[in-house]
């Protein structure tokens, strides 16, 4: 079963479910988070068939001015550096723990990458690293002379005081020329909704957010019924394509109108072969 089946299984059951009421946007919700699957399970392929990592992805220009839409890598893929936030929100390796409580706070963030003088990412820490503090302190536990090793590390975590201390490293970085789909691949590896970019030197240059990622892969609507009607115009003679409309909604395809049978097949298996087109409904009569 491919992720779209398996998703749309998992949907399904939730809609049959005894007792459990269906939101009004959670199939919208579905719907996107099936799109977004199938970018990242585009990039995972290429990975898997031996693609450049996106920590070897091509060193960056400087930013462009905010009045005017910045490049795109050579494939035509949207890139990191396009999406990411600049400038990224930094804690200092010698900030103390009360002060990274306040800075996450402050920043809305759950984790910030930490620097040290020179702006290298020595790692990053998040809330969960300061409640496991706070938590250890609590319970005055102490492991024993035998005790597991990654207990007695996370004890050794817990008594530190600064971001050095308790950040978690190495990080997990992505280059601003990495495309958008391979960091998007890294991010659901990796589990992360936040990621340090830097250049090749290991110095911060932003952050992408998962969420940015995931708007910078799926296209919009009109983005998709762009590219089917140029596929109409590329597939269909004159006759038939003057008689097809084309209505996409949250990348359902929708077409209506006469065609002949032959010339409908091939139309559909092109359709269907499109990014982020999630299903084709065929609502064509058989033409002359």
């Amino acid at each position: 079963m491919d992720a779209h089946e398996n998703l749309s299984a998992l949907t399904e059951a939730r809609r049959e479910a005894a007792g459990r009421r269906w939101s009004p946007g959670e199939t919208a919700r579905q719907e996107v988070l099936l799109r977004y699957l199938g970018a990242v399970a585009a990039a995972a392929a290429r990975h898997g068939a031996g693609a450049e990592r996106p920590s070897t992805a091509a060193r960056p220009a400087p930013p462009p001015p905010s009045s005017s839409p910045p490049p795109s890598s050579e494939s035509g893929q949207l890139v990191v550096r396009e999406v990411m936030d600049v400038p990224a929100a930094h804690i200092r390796a010698d900030l103390m723990y009360r002060d990274i409580a306040r800075v996450l706070a402050r920043e809305r963030a759950g984790a910030l990458p930490v620097v040290d003088d020179e702006d290298h990412v020595v790692g990053v820490v998040s809330e969960s690293d300061l409640l496991a503090k706070v938590a250890f302190e609590a319970s005055g536990h102490r492991p024993g002379p035998v005790g597991r090793l990654r207990e007695r590390r996370l004890h050794g975590k817990a008594r530190g005081e600064t971001a050095a201390d308790l950040m978690t490293s190495p990080a997990i970085t992505v280059l601003p020329g990495a495309t958008v789909a391979e960091a998007a691949w890294l991010a659901a590896l990796s589990r992360l909704k936040r990621m340090p970019v830097t250049d090749r030197e290991g110095r911060l240059v932003g952050v992408v957010r998962r969420d940015a990622l995931l708007q910078a892969l799926i296209r919009d609507d009109a983005g998709i019924r762009a590219e089917v009607e140029a596929t109409v115009a590329a597939t269909c003679p004159p006759a038939d394509r003057d008689a097809v409309q084309v209505a996409v909604h949250d990348g359902i395809v929708e077409l209506t109108g006469r065609m002949s049978a032959a010339t409908a097949r091939r139309l559909l298996a092109e359709i269907e072969r499109i990014a982020d087109v999630v299903e084709v409904k065929n609502l064509l009569t058989p033409g002359t």
